[in-house]
């Protein structure tokens, strides 16, 4: 065999002729600055389409926060999972997966907020009481350890904690669930509360403890509806929205409130005790004619 021949039977052993697209493509990714090693890579394969997955926060905590948002504003009954999931983004059967039922959904709603309200509220009960020590905080101080997280985070928290608030006060003025719901979530912290009011107004009857508190409740039930009402009624002088002067007022209104309550009490207690006392007494007689005629067979 000639060696020309064996030296191009070499050359066509060690490099092959390159398919002509691959070096077209290697032409236009050098022109473009790109490696070759990257024009002749195969293109990526396509991932299989499938539900598309949440970004961003995880998918139990977009459930609960478009559940949130809807059941305030159209209320329990108004909103359908497929309504929450659809709002979320995520797949209609992940509320099952999650919570079960959109009423145990309801319940994670409320329980998510409310295990962060109730500690700020009894850290802050309890900082009052220690600070007052050895004597006992003051009526304002309590009502103002008990209203001021809720207003702050109301005013400041953001839409979550903005919708949170507007779906308890539908949730406490429904006789649906506010019954059940408040005192499952609520009424442990607010029994602690109501003992201490009980200890700053010893001299104040429990019902009218119990009556104060239960307007409270009512005040803050329209205040967190946010409804604007205030603001058609002054002409715009006060608006539902400005917390902050809701605070600045509410706190001396409400203590001004169990004061005169409880002192209407006492003097309501006194007067009665009083009556009792300027009755006239039978004498032993007199007491004794009215044994007789008991025993006195008919």
């Amino acid at each position: 065999m000639r060696a020309g021949n064996v030296r191009g039977m070499l050359r066509h052993m060690v490099t092959p002729a390159a398919p002509q697209k691959t070096l077209a493509a290697g032409r236009r990714a050098a022109r473009a600055g790109a490696p070759l090693e990257a024009a002749d890579a195969p293109a990526p394969a396509r991932r299989p389409r499938g539900p598309r997955r949440a970004r961003g926060r995880p998918t139990r905590e977009r459930i609960l926060d478009a559940a949130e948002k809807l059941f305030a504003r159209r209320g329990f009954h108004g909103v359908s999972v497929r309504d929450i999931t659809q709002d979320a983004g995520v797949d209609v059967a992940l509320v099952s997966y999650h919570f079960g039922s959109k009423q145990a959904l309801l319940d994670s709603v409320l329980t998510r907020r409310s295990e962060v309200l109730n500690a700020e509220r009894m850290r802050l009960l309890h900082a009052c009481i220690e600070k007052a020590r050895p004597g006992l905080p003051g009526l304002a101080e309590v009502i103002d350890a008990f209203t001021h997280p809720l207003l702050n985070r109301s005013g400041r928290g953001g839409p979550g904690w903005k919708a949170y608030f507007g779906l308890i006060a539908q949730v406490n003025n429904s006789t649906e669930f506010g019954g059940v719901i408040m005192t499952k979530y609520f009424d442990p912290v607010v029994r602690v509360f109501v003992d201490t009011l009980r200890q700053v107004l010893p001299e104040c009857d429990a019902r009218d403890i119990y009556w104060s508190y239960h307007f409270l409740s009512g005040a803050l039930t329209l205040t967190f509806a946010e409804t604007g009402r205030i603001d058609n009624l002054s002409g715009g002088l006060c608006r539902s929205a400005d917390l902050d002067s809701v605070h600045e007022r509410l706190v001396p209104f409400v203590a001004a409130g169990f004061r005169a309550l409880c002192a209407e009490g006492a003097a309501r207690r006194a007067a009665a005790s009083r009556a009792g006392a300027a009755a006239p007494r039978p004498d032993a007689a007199t007491r004794a004619a009215g044994g007789r005629a008991a025993r006195k067979p008919r």
